[in-house]
């Protein structure tokens, strides 16, 4: 049996409201806050975990930014879920853009997807990937 390292590919973006939107993916999608660094209003790196695994990377959208990271809204990710009906309705109530209901997949995935008040597009579904080679 061969165990799984920790996650070493973070995807990162901005948000004009780092604050807000850590807290929206935390109440729609169900990420969990591990770290926020930052004074007030402004976010200098937030991690939000993945409870399966994973996670993602974020802070404050500023002026003049030279770190390669996506604008604010231009983000997208696919998030793996065994519980894409439930996330969905979920993020629905938390006020979550639902721009495709949940769907099955011709490859056997159940999926839907959402917009955040920031502009990103969120993927979910059941699809874990294909296994890794030895």
């Amino acid at each position: 049996m061969t165990d799984t390292p920790p996650p070493q590919v973070w995807p990162t973006l901005r948000a004009r409201d780092a604050r807000a939107l850590i807290r929206f993916l935390v109440d729609a999608f169900g990420f969990e806050e591990t770290v926020v660094y930052g004074e007030g209003d402004r976010v200098d790196h937030a991690e939000l975990a993945w409870p399966p695994g994973g996670g993602v990377m974020l802070g404050s959208a500023s002026e003049g930014d030279s770190t390669g990271v996506t604008g604010p809204g231009s983000f997208s990710a696919y998030v793996v879920t065994d519980e894409a009906d439930a996330l969905c309705a979920r993020a629905r109530a938390a006020g979550a853009e639902i721009t495709s209901d949940p769907h099955d997949t011709d490859y056997g995935s159940r999926d839907f997807a959402a917009r955040d008040p920031e502009g990103n597009r969120w993927s979910f579904g059941s699809y874990p990937g294909a296994p890794r080679g030895k």
